[in-house]
């Protein structure tokens, strides 16, 4: 069997696990094709960033599982995964991933809404008489 890599990327309450085996840079997301997945050719480019880097755009092949919010979370949890996944097979490219941030989770989520309030920090309309 060849070696494959799995790895998790998250963004807000998106979830991608990412397959990373040797091949010829085919890409497969929830069973679709990559193209189809992701329209827009900046969501491609922000994804394939840690290939790039690395030069390994077509080296592997991938199966990408993503589900949970939206297209651009998912695009970002999807670089992550990737990110992660490349640095199991070469703990080298570490230093570079970490230094233009592609190791990096961006923690921020939707913030809660409280009661007495209509949103999280938005308050309701204050009438003085």
């Amino acid at each position: 069997m060849t070696e494959e890599f799995v790895a998790t990327g998250r963004r807000k309450t998106a979830v991608a696990s990412v397959r990373i085996r040797p091949g010829t840079g085919k890409v497969d997301v929830n069973g679709r094709e990559f193209g189809v997945y992701f329209p827009l050719e900046i969501q491609r480019k922000h994804i394939l960033a840690p290939l790039t880097k690395v030069g390994a755009l077509k080296r592997f092949d991938m199966i990408v599982r993503v589900n949970g919010g939206g297209i651009e979370a998912q695009a970002t949890a999807l670089r992550l995964g990737i990110a992660r996944a490349l640095v199991q097979d070469d703990e080298e490219c570490r230093h570079d991933f970490k230094a233009s941030g592609y190791l990096t989770r961006d923690s921020r989520k939707k913030e809660r809404k409280k009661y007495g309030r209509a949103g999280a920090r938005k308050r309701f309309q204050f009438s003085k008489r």
